[in-house]
Order: structure tokens, then C-alpha cells, then sequence
């Protein structure tokens, strides 16, 4: 199994590129957010690669991170989507904002990828949802973070702000902001700063 290529660049279109690697040229299949970080052709390259192995088919689909590679694995575990459909999904969205419309179970965001109806969106909220809070999966900007250990603090504050009506990753992030400024705060002090 192949696990990434590292070569030349010999070609690159937004939907595919070609990695020379000792004089092999290795077709890939790539999203639009890993064409946005390819050099130009001829410059050296490192992709994680997924090896589809079909009965039918055998295809390299190139990730510029592991954790886009990642991603992309969760997606196509998901009952109804396959590879070119994730693909499209992650060159349509940042994957931590892909992430973060999933934990915040946002079927609107998500149904608003091109070819991803109403059923398909629900189902990979389902899916992944969990499986993603069970990892510990804070989306946080551009990256995303593991979630701290428990804190009581922490824990009463934002049972405290999804009370209030705020989103659970939205209440997570003000929640970890406040106490990464200031660790020694109170659940009190807490909430008035993530309600500033």
C-alpha cells in the first residue's frame, strides 16, 4: 500500500496531478485545497496518498496534509459516499470547517456542498459526529485541536453556555479561550467573558 509520494511535480490541473517519483509517473486524484498548496511543476512534492484497490479499479487519491488524508477516510467510511464525493466535499470546505459544520450538526452547510443532498447530509452527521467527539476533535480556525482534559470548571461553564442556546463548539471555544488567558477563573467569571 502506498502510503505518500515524495517527487517531482510534473504536471497539476485543480482535480488531478502527476508525481514523478524516480522516473514512475503516479497519476493522483487531488482536492482543490491541495492544489492551492502545490508549487509549480518541476518543484519537489510530498503527498499522502489513499490507494483505492478495486476489483474494478485502482486510483491514488494525494492529500497536501494527514489531516485532510484523515478526513477524507472518515468521509468515505459513511454509507453513499465515495471517494470522488468526499474529494468534492473537502475542495469545497476547509476541513476544519467540514469538522466543524459536522460537530455542530449543520445539515445546511453541509447540503450545500455540490452533490450532497439532504439524506447524504444527515447520514454523515450521524456517522461522524460521535466518532469525532469521541477523538476529542475541537475544530479551532484554520487547524484544529484535542480537547483538554476535564476540567470542573470548564465542564460546568459550558453545560452553562449550550443552556443559553449556544452552539456547542462556539460555547467550547469561548470556554477554552477565557481559561487559556486566565486558568485560575471562575465558572461565574467564565461565562461573563465568553457572553462579552
Amino acid at each position: 500500500m502506498i502510503a505518500y509520494l515524495d517527487g517531482l511535480l510534473s504536471y497539476k490541473e485543480p482535480t488531478s496531478a502527476i508525481i514523478d517519483v524516480h522516473g514512475v509517473g503516479y497519476a493522483v486524484h487531488i482536492s482543490l485545497q491541495t492544489y492551492a498548496t502545490l508549487p509549480g511543476g518541476g518543484d519537489r512534492v510530498k503527498l499522502f496518498i489513499h490507494h483505492l484497490f478495486r476489483e474494478d479499479l485502482q486510483a491514488l487519491y494525494g492529500f497536501a496534509s494527514a489531516d485532510e488524508k484523515s478526513l477524507f477516510l472518515d468521509l468515505i467510511a459513511v454509507s453513499g459516499v465515495g471517494p470522488n464525493t468526499a474529494l468534492g466535499m473537502l475542495s469545497a470546505m476547509q476541513p476544519s470547517d467540514l469538522r466543524l459544520a459536522i460537530l455542530g450538526e449543520n445539515v445546511r452547510a453541509v447540503q450545500a456542498i455540490k452533490g450532497i443532498g439532504a439524506k447524504t447530509a444527515q447520514r454523515i452527521i450521524l456517522e461522524l459526529r460521535d466518532k469525532m467527539k469521541r477523538a476529542g476533535v475541537v475544530p479551532d480556525g484554520p487547524s484544529y485541536r484535542q480537547q483538554p482534559a476535564a476540567n470542573p470548571v470548564r465542564e460546568e461553564s459550558l453545560a452553562a453556555l449550550v443552556a443559553l442556546g449556544f452552539p456547542k463548539p462556539t460555547a467550547e471555544k469561548s470556554v477554552d479561550d477565557a481559561l487559556k488567558a486566565d486558568p485560575d477563573l471562575t465558572v461565574e467569571e467564565v461565562i461573563r467573558r465568553a457572553l462579552r
